[in-house]
């Protein structure tokens, strides 16, 4: 097992002190703002705390101190208590107003600071009848009655104090009104409950000991507890920040696929109407928004253009061939407004000039009547599936068949 903490615990460590550099940088605008100095305390405190934890480095402490268990002390006191202390601060500056924030900031550190006071006193009582350094100093003293009363209280502590940070992000997650705020809340306390199993198991270890068991055994249930709720606490502690980045990246990416699907409806019309082109295209993607805006701009330019070719009779035509299709509602006016453009381009290609409609088609109003959104997402909605039915649908392919082979009869 000590195999493979020395792998976790250095991942863990090097985990909170990247979120810790993360952060960092937002004191160049918020010197003085008490969240993120408490936050940018608790990844420090826990950084710290897995690199001690790391056994090569436990061991160096306390040789190079001279103190036995000395890193095992500083482990559960920076690690354990004053880290879960200080989230506790940053969720009251969260979710309250300084003057709110404040009072319940100071008590939190009180009791934490009595908490560690106490449990300084009973490890150094504990010292004095210790036969020598630990490699597990709370599985291995849990006999010692003073080594158990000190191991109730931090595990009891623990569990406390992440059963409060799991209820208060949870509360708070459900008036949140940033999205991402209100992820990270959750995240964070699905960690916590997930950390805490580390301190149940620990408080097994009082009982365990008591029927000759060796808890040793399960020592694993650490390192899934830390493994795991470690990077859900620190993610979702950071996640309000670095969150936003990955929906402009999921917008891009929407975006860009939305900008390839209408390329085929864009290049039919643009062969057959190059003046739709506004500006020349670009040699890159680094402002795919604007691309995109101007590309359906010209897409339905090239759809004005062609409304005077456009003929009832396909509309109609391909309306009945969408029904007999099984095509759902919302899925016939895409490939009916589909059919008659690429009729209509058909018809201009051809040095055709405006139909001249029958009386049955007069009677039926043309279906195409640009249909779209109030914005750029539901537009750019619209005409992508508008492309992929003009490109793609056989009902399309159908009806535009249908009607240039009666255009060849007559």
């Amino acid at each position: 097992m000590t195999g493979v903490k020395s792998i976790v615990f250095p991942f863990l460590a090097a985990l909170c002190w990247a979120a810790f550099f993360y952060k960092i940088r937002g004191l160049r605008f918020e010197w003085r703002a008490p969240a993120l100095l408490a936050l940018l305390t608790a990844f420090a405190l826990k950084g710290t705390a897995f690199a001690l934890a790391t056994p090569a480095v436990a061991l160096a402490v306390d040789r190079q101190l001279g103190i036995p268990d000395i890193a095992a002390l500083c482990i559960h006191l920076l690690g354990g208590v004053a880290f879960s202390a200080a989230v506790l601060v940053v969720l009251a500056f969260w979710a309250h107003a300084p003057e709110q924030a404040w009072p319940r900031a100071r008590w939190r550190l009180v009791i934490a600071i009595i908490i560690m006071l106490t449990m300084l006193s009973l490890w150094i009582a504990a010292a004095a009848g210790s036969p020598g350094r630990s490699t597990h100093y709370l599985v291995q003293n849990t006999h010692r009655p003073l080594v158990a009363l000190y191991l109730l209280l931090y595990v009891s502590t623990l569990l406390v104090a992440l059963v409060e940070i799991a209820r208060l992000c949870r509360k708070y997650a459900e008036v949140a009104g940033h999205p991402w705020l209100r992820r990270g809340l959750r995240i964070t306390a699905i960690g916590a409950l997930i950390y805490s199993i580390n301190f149940v198991n620990r408080a097994s270890d009082v009982v365990s000991v008591q029927f000759n068991l060796n808890p040793l055994k399960w020592e694993v249930v650490t390192l899934l507890g830390a493994g795991i709720g470690i990077p859900l606490i620190v993610g979702g502690l950071t996640i309000p920040s670095w969150g936003p980045h990955l929906s402009a990246l999921h917008t891009w990416w929407n975006n860009y696929r939305t900008y390839r699907s209408l390329h085929p409806l864009w290049l039919a019309m643009y062969q057959e109407l190059p003046e739709i082109m506004l500006p020349p295209p670009a040699s890159t993607l680094s402002n795919l928004n604007y691309r995109l805006y101007r590309r359906i701009i010209e897409i339905r330019d090239g759809q004005i253009a062609l409304r005077p070719y456009m003929n009832s009779e396909v509309a109609v035509r391909t309306a009945k061939l969408g029904r007999e299709a099984g095509l759902a509602r919302n899925e016939l006016p895409a490939v009916v407004e589909a059919a008659q453009l690429k009729a209509a381009l058909g018809a201009k290609m051809k040095g055709g000039s405006a139909p001249i409609e029958s009386s049955a088609s007069r009677d039926s109003p043309v279906l195409s009547a640009l249909s779209g959104g109030d914005d750029l997402a539901s537009e750019a909605n619209w005409l992508s599936r508008l492309a992929r039915a003009f490109a793609h649908s056989p009902v399309v392919a159908a009806s535009v068949n249908d009607r240039c082979s009666q255009r060849t009869e007559w």
